[in-house]
Order: C-alpha cells, then structure tokens, then sequence
C-alpha cells in the first residue's frame, strides 16, 4: 500500500510538472516562421475592376509615376464662398471668421461645386481647412468629384474628423477609489488636413488634374463643416531613414536620459470612440493597487482605419532619440497592427508608414526599430513635439480586394450552378439535392475544371500573400487553407458539385468571418518612452513568475479593500439600485449631485445591480432599494402580478409624465389597469437599405408588404434577399389586426381569422418567398451586400454608423413595410422594446422616489444624460431616451430622424398577463411545425392556442384572478400624433 501510494504522488507531481511546463511553453512559445512568397501585390490586383468602383490601390498600380514628387507643380487655391454652384438642398452661409471668409454648410445634404484651372498636369493632394460644426459627435464626411466623377471608389468618403481630448486629468475616484472616466471635451478649432484613406494609403490620396479647367464638387454625406480653405497641393518627399539621418547632425554622445509618457496621457484624439481601459498585471504602469484605475489605451476601442492620437513630448536638449512603445497586441493571429507614425505634423521618414507592431500574447517593450531590430533614431529640438499614431490598414487593404472579388466571383459561380441544377434554395429544409442522381457537369457547364482550378489558384496565391506579408501563420490563412481543401475535392469530381452545392455558403462564411476583422487594427498602448541612445530604463514586462506574488498581492486585498458602494449609503436617503454598466451609473450619480439633489434637497444612493436576480433575493428578504432602473420590459407586469410594485398611476402629476412616452411603448407597462413602470430608453425595428444597390436595381424602399413581394423576384434573381427576424411575430400580428390576448387579459386569440391570416404571412415569408431563416450576422450581410435590405433594429443602426465607414452614404432607414388601408394610411405597428424605472412597494420614500422618476424621464435630463453618455464613450453608447422631446433634440441625421418618428407613431407593445412568457415560446414551436415540418399553419397555431390558454388558466389559478376578473389590456388603435411638423 505504501508502495501504491508513494507511486500515485509520484504521477501527481509528474503530471503537475508537465502541466505547468505546458503552461509556461504556451506563455513564451513563438509562432512558426514563414518565408515570404512570390505573390506581388499587382497580380493580387489584376482582377478587373469597373470604371466607376475602381480601388485607390488599383488606380497607383495603373500610373506608378503618380509616386514620384514634382517640384514643378504649384499649389491651386480655391476660395470655398465663390462655389460656381450648389444643390438646392445644401444649407450654405457665407461668413468672415478672423479677417477670412468663410462657408457653412450647415447640413449634411446637397454639394457645392467650384471651378478652378490647373495651370500644369500632374498628381497633387487635396487640402481643407475645415471646422466642424456643433450638431453631432461623427466625424464629418464628404465626397469628392472631380469633373463630375469620383476618381476612386474611396474618394466617395473623405473623412474630416472632430477633435477631442479628457475633460480632466487625472481622473477622479469615486467613494471606494474607483476611477471615474471624465468626459470628453470637443476642441472647437480649426484644422487643417491632407484627404486621406488610411485603409488604401498611408499617405494623402492623390488627384490626377490635367492642364486646363476643371470642376471639384464637395459632395455631402454626415455632419455640418465650415471651411475656409480648398487647395489642391503637389506632394511632399518622405525620405528614406538613411536620407533622414544625412540631413541632420551627426549623432554625438548624449548622457543617459528617458521619460515617460502614460498612453492615458494624451493631448488629441480624432475620434470618440478611442478609450482609456484598466489593466491589471505586473509593471503595468499605473498599478491599479486593487482598485479600476484607467492605465492603459486602445485596444478594441482603436481600431479603424484612420483613428488616431497624439501625445505631446518633451526632450531637454537638441539632439538624438530613440521611442519605445509598451504594446499588447494579440487581437488577431499572425497579423501585425499598423500605425503610421508622425511627430509634429510630418512623417520623418519613409519606415514610419504603416510601422507593423507584431502580435503577442503579452505586452512588449519594444522601440521603433528597422527590419533589423536596430532602433531608429530621431532628431528633435530642445522642447516640446507631438508624437501621432494613426491606425492603418493599407497594407491588407491588397488582401481585402483580392478576397472581396474571390468570394463574389465564388457567389455569381454557386448560383449559376444552382440555376443550372434547379436548386434554387440555400434553406436547409427544402433544398432539392438529390445524392443519388448523377450529373454530367462538362456538358452543362464546360468550362467547370479550369472554374474551380482557377478559384484554388486565386486562394493559394491569397494565402500566400498573407503569409509573406505576416510572417507567419494567421487564422485568415487557416480559413483559406481549409476553403481550398474543399474546392480541391470539388475540383477532383466536378460531377459532384450540384451535390455539394452548400459548400460554397459554407466557404464564403468561413472566409467572410475573418474578413469582417481584416481592416481593423486593434493596439493596445501603456506608455511611451522618449531617451537618449542606449540609456537603460529597467522597464518590465510581465513573466510568468511575476505574475504569481502578484496574484497573491491582489487575492489577499480582497479582505480588506472595500468594493461595496452600499457600505457607503448615506442613511435617510432614496436608495436606487441600476442594471446597467459601470460608466452609466457613474455619469447618473453625477448628474444626481449636481442637479437632483440641489433642486429638491433628496440625497440618493445609486448602486450597481449587476444582475438581475439581485432584486427577486432582496425582495424576498426584504432588502430592496426604494427604485430599481433599467429593468426588462416585463418586469414591471411581473412584479406588479405578485404585488411587489407601486402603482404610479395614483402619484400627483402622472398624467403629465406619462405623456412624455408614446402610449403604445407604455402598454407593456400597465397591469390590472394600473401602470408600473416608466419607460428609459428604447429600441426600434427599422426597414435597412442599401441605397447604392437597389438603385442599380431600379428598386426602391418597399412602403408596403405588397412591395416588398413584388420587389423579392428582382432580389433573388440577382442573387440576393431580405432579411426579416423570424421571431419577430408580433409584427405581423398587430399589422393585420391581430391580439395576443382578449381584452381582458384572460383569454388567448392566436387563432382568431386576424391571428390565422397573420401566422399564415409569417410562415409564408420563409416557405413561399425563401427568406433566410436564420442570419448570424445580418450587419455583415448587409455590408457586403449579399443582403441589400432587411428589417433590424437600433443596434445594427449603432453598428453600421462605427463599423461599416466604407458604405457610408450608401444605406438609409425607413419605416417599416405595412399594410395599405382603404383610407389610403399604411399601418406600420410594430413592438419598440424598452428598459424601464419603478418604484418597489416596500419602499418607505415613495413621494420621494417619484420625484425622482419625474426628474429623471424629464426631457431635460434625458437629453443631458444622453448628450453626455455619448461624449463620454462615442455614438456606441447613444441612449435612445423613450421621451419623445429628447428623442427629437437628439443628432440623428434629418431623414433618420423623420423615417423614426414615422414608425414611432405606430408603435405598439405587447402587454404582459399571467402565463405570458409561453406566448414566445408557443409561437416558435407553431413556426417550427409549418415551416420546418410542413404542418398546415391552422393546425399549428391552434396547438399554440391550446398550450397557451393551458398555461394562463393555471397561473391566473395561482394568482386567484377568476373567470369573471378583467386584467383591462390598453387598446391601442390610433397612432401617435407628434405635436409639432416632422423635421
């Protein structure tokens, strides 16, 4: 037995022993190197492109000369008021700002065309001086033509970005040390910018002007913009790292000295969206000690092309410098993150363009250094300079195109194959492949194997690129890797191919995964380090070993630092609890002490309920807050069924609040006749579309569903669809006059003639007219453009304004298709799901929690709290407040904001009785049964019927409601009726 035990501590100790060897080779393991491949970037481009969608990078392969500087070319100015023309929809104002005439153009439609003469042919730069105007947080966006065309497809969107820096620094602590992100402050100011694309180059994008006349035409797409100066300029020489160093002084003995500079430290950001984040690990700089503290920069949150931020330097003497960076970078395998870096206004030299930083799966210190590691040296004058890195992914952009055109070339194949075959239908239900019939695929299509062959080639030679390009291996690569594996057995049996049809859906998904994420280049920075040549800082990186004091350090300040707000409660005061993150109880007990509590002299407590059963349990134990916010919709009904939430309805001045909502979005508010809730912040279904596409369809936004039948033919044709959510049957439901439940709240009616005829439509849209039935991502979808149009909601709209740059202009929102009416109105009703406020019936200060709910869903606050909750984070935090003024002095875009209104009016929620969280699931079930299983749809839904009724007398039982009881569902027939004209 001893002998027994002494060998199974021995495997222990073994197998610890290898586990931990494990650990530490994945933690310092290096990826496998690749050579470079023959793969050029010009036969990556030799695809053929159309005239009028022609890639910047294709346009420089086509004229390389357009590389070389000419010191011949002068510049051309143009005065911005003396525009020789203008649409009549561009709102412009001329004006004098310091002794120069200015032009705004106080909205973002219409363009303004101005006429110059180019005294000499040649390539040249265009050059703005430009402020934007107040309105909106983005950026401002416009095309450019020139001679009425746009000379590249990227010229379509030339950004001119807002300028932004912290409130404060450093930041503040809240009652437990946690630091609080200040907000963000715009500098209003003028700029001045080269048009750049820094996803197809990492220099200013050129304009060919011949000699002679010419028109230049500003074409508006977001934002307002004053400018005060147009010029077209030839473009500037960047030398060489050797030519740099030979056009200053020789390097000379400098004594040792460094300093550094905290990535959270910066002077200027272009966009909103660049953020401050908490890190914790060894010699990470600030240490956090424990509590959230904002020491590092980036990451996911500085990732688009042309993003950047500076920060301000100061060297003590003329003379020469090296520049270390403190990166973590491992957010896509094998791929490098790019960054052109600049230092007062100008690139030093050539190696600085589109500078890769290597993935890594810890922070590294590291300086800009030369492809042989040597550290490059800069020469900067005694005081202070600007350091800017810019993301750039014009280095992958080569990879983008060549992958774009691959996979369309791929899509028109799969449904030529399918037009051939007769398999129309991509739905895994009713899709015709018949594996025992045999096919003769020469005869169809002859020239099928040198087709296949000629996608392996493209792929492999893709791949090969990348892996030139990286290095080393990526999961791009990989997903390449295994696309050509598959196109090989294709290729080997091509009178397989109608069988395995499917396959070229499955290779596009695979391939477009990665390619969503090929343009971004996330970086995460620490600090900077500016020091004389060859000074030792005795800066560190984390190790393995170091992370386990400091692991231990921070476990045990878990006993004894206090991360409990609530410890902190003043006595006496309202006590409300969030469910919402960090940053939004941050900002709201803010504004609480600034403006709440001084008005009405009530103090608050605001607490982060980090999940929702928090308040189920502190109900039951009688420790709840006297106001619970940001709950789900059905909440309020929820706990308003087992008498655990105040009635607002009886509080003084209700009626006055609750007008501040659409009547329809407070339906699923109301229980037993009482309302109890108040609604936050809401969602909306919104018709997305691309502009571009369905107009090269001669299509246009359908208004009604006949439309949208009659528009389905074209689409598919093309090979293309729409995209409709398949849960989504309240829509449908309310659109042809269809309830839920019975007035009273007691019954169900599914299978009313309204309920059939509405299922009926619902089902069809996936059988008769082949939508997809599921769609992961429509975004990506929508973006690409293999599904033009669809229905989504608010968070696609969020996701399309930050994600997808290279369509703006391209999309627009409208209201969702209806059904006509005699009348000649198109009813549109649709559900608008809402977060909401209540106030809990054990609470002992309801007088004083209603204040506050009349504080905080006033349009005032609304529109204060959402102001700053977007300057705070960028436009993906926008609060889409359920108040309808503050709604209206949000920045939306006008057309967006009247295509809201319109479908706002006939927003109608679904209300919530006993037994109601069967009504989703029944309805799924019906679905699956007639479109899956080929049940009548009558059949199914009075399955439906019957399941749900079952469930909602046996909770109506529990409750003690009785047959003869009326639950008194709000009726909503008319839409809303805004007050003032639709803007």
């Amino acid at each position: 037995m001893k002998r027994m035990r002494m060998l199974g501590i021995g495997l222990r100790l073994l197998v610890a022993v290898a586990l931990v060897f494990g650990v530490i080779r994945w933690m310092t393991a290096s990826e496998p190197i690749l050579h470079a491949t023959s793969v050029s970037t010009e036969q990556l481009l030799s695809f053929e492109s159309k005239a009028e969608a022609l890639p910047y990078a294709k346009l420089m392969f086509q004229f390389p000369e357009a590389a070389d500087t000419d010191d011949s070319l002068k510049p051309i100015a143009i005065a911005p008021a003396e525009y020789t023309a203008a649409a009549e929809e561009a709102v412009l104002k001329t004006g004098n700002e310091q002794g120069e005439t200015v032009l705004s153009w106080e909205n973002e439609q219409g363009w303004v065309e101005w006429a110059f003469e180019a005294p000499q042919g040649g390539w040249y730069e265009l050059h703005f001086e430009y402020k934007p105007l107040e309105g909106g947080n983005a950026s401002v966006v416009r095309g450019v033509q020139i001679d009425g065309k746009y000379p590249f497809v990227e010229s379509e969107r030339i950004e001119l970005e807002r300028l932004w820096k912290d409130s404060k620094y450093p930041y503040d602590r809240n009652t437990i040390g946690q630091q609080i992100r200040p907000a963000q402050s715009e500098l209003s100011e003028w700029s001045s910018k080269a048009a750049a694309i820094f996803s197809a180059s990492s220099e200013p994008v050129l304009y060919r002007l011949e000699q002679g006349k010419h028109t230049l035409r500003i074409v508006g797409e977001r934002e307002s913009v004053a400018i005060r100066a147009i010029s077209f300029k030839p473009k500037e020489a960047i030398p060489s790292y050797e030519n740099y160093k030979r056009l200053h002084p020789e390097v000379e003995a400098q004594p040792s000295w460094y300093s550094i500079i905290e990535a959270e430290q910066f002077e200027r950001k272009s966009s909103l969206a660049i953020q401050t984040d908490f890190w914790s690990e060894p010699y990470i700089s600030p240490d956090p000690k424990g509590r959230i503290t904002y020491n590092v920069l980036g990451g996911q949150r500085w990732r688009l092309p042309g993003e950047w931020v500076e920060w301000k330097l100061t060297v003590p003497e003329n003379g020469w410098y090296e520049i270390d960076l403190k990166t973590f970078q491992n957010y896509r395998n094998g791929f490098e993150a790019y960054r052109t870096v600049s230092i007062d206004g100008k690139t030093p030299f050539q190696e600085l363009l589109h500078y890769g930083i290597p993935t890594n799966k810890e922070f590294l210190i590291g300086a800009l250094a030369d492809n042989e590691k040597t550290p490059m040296l800069f020469y900067l004058e005694k005081g202070a300079h600007t350091l800017r890195m810019t993301a750039d992914s014009s280095m992958v952009q080569p990879v983008y195109l060549a992958l774009k055109e691959t996979l369309d070339q791929l899509a028109a194949f799969d449904r030529h194959i399918r037009l051939l075959t007769g398999n129309y239908s991509k739905s895994g239900f009713d899709a015709n492949i018949d594996s025992t019939r045999t096919w003769d695929m020469k005869k169809l299509k002859p020239d099928v194997e040198q087709k296949m062959a000629g996608f392996i080639t493209r792929l492999t030679d893709i791949r090969n690129y990348i892996n030139g390009l990286n290095k080393k291996d990526s999961d791009l690569s990989e997903a390449i890797k295994g696309s050509v594996a598959i196109l090989e057995k294709m290729h080997k049996d091509v009178d397989e191919i109608p069988n395995k049809i499917n396959d070229f859906s499955t290779i596009q998904n695979n391939i477009g995964t990665w390619m969503a994420t090929l343009t971004q280049q996330p970086l995460l920075l620490d600090y900077i380090v500016v020091r004389t040549p060859g000074t030792e800082t005795n800066l560190k990186v984390a190790s393995t070993l170091s992370r386990v004091p400091y692991s231990i350090a921070d476990f045990g300040r878990s006993f004894y630092m206090d991360y409990d707000t609530r410890k902190h409660n003043r006595k006496e005061a309202l006590t409300i609890w969030v469910q919402r993150g960090r940053d939004y109880v941050e900002l709201l007990r803010e504004m609480v002490d600034q403006d709440f509590t001084p008005r009405t002299g009530i103090e608050v407590n605001i607490n982060l309920m980090t999940n929702p059963n928090m308040l189920i349990l502190g109900n039951a134990a009688g420790d709840v807050p006297d106001i619970a916010l940001g709950v789900g919709e059905s909440t309020p009904a929820d706990y308003a069924m087992r008498d655990a939430v105040q009635d607002l309805s009886g509080f003084p001045g209700f009626k006055d609040v609750f007008d501040r909502f659409i009547p329809g979005v407070g339906r699923s508010l109301s229980y037993d006749g009482g309302i109890y809730g108040l609604p936050e912040v809401q969602n909306f279904q919104m018709l997305f579309y691309r502009t571009d596409i369905l107009e090269g369809l001669n299509l246009k936004a359908p208004d009604t569903w006949e439309d949208v039948f009659d528009m389905l033919p074209t689409l598919q044709e093309n090979g293309m669809t729409m995209n409709y959510p398949k849960s989504d049957f309240s829509t449908l439901f309310f659109q042809n006059g269809a309830e839920a439940y019975s007035t009273d709240g007691l019954k169900g009616t599914l299978s009313s003639d309204a309920g059939q005829q509405a299922f009926k439509r619902w089902t069809e849209l996936y059988r008769k007219y082949n939508l997809p039935i599921d769609i992961p991502a429509f975004f990506q979808h929508f973006r690409d453009g293999d599904i033009p149009i669809g229905v989504a909601d608010f968070n696609t709209y969020v996701q399309l304004l930050v994600a997808a740059p290279e369509i703006t202009g391209h999309w627009k929102i409208a209201p969702l298709p209806g059904i006509k009416q005699a009348s000649g109105e198109v009813e549109r009703w649709s559900p608008q799901g809402i977060s909401a406020a209540m106030i809990m019936k054990k609470s002992d200060r309801k007088d004083d929690a209603w204040k506050f709910l009349e504080w905080w869903t006033s349009e005032e606050v609304q529109s204060q709290y959402a102001k700053d909750i977007e300057s705070f984070y960028g436009i993906e935090f926008r609060w889409n407040t359920a108040n309808v003024d503050a709604m209206k002095a949000l920045t939306w875009p006008s057309d967006d904001l009247k295509a809201l209104q319109e479908q706002a009016r006939w927003a109608k929620n679904m209300p919530y009785v006993p037994g109601y969280y069967f009504l989703t699931r029944e309805m799924e079930f019906a679905w699956n049964r007639t479109v899956l299983e080929g049940i009548p749809a009558q059949e199914s839904l009075e399955q439906a019927q019957l399941s749900l009724q079952r469930e909602m007398d046996r909770r109506q039982n529990n409750f003690g409601i009785t047959a003869d009881d009326d639950l008194h569902i709000p009726q909503i027939t008319q839409p809303y009726e805004w007050e003032e004209p639709q803007r």
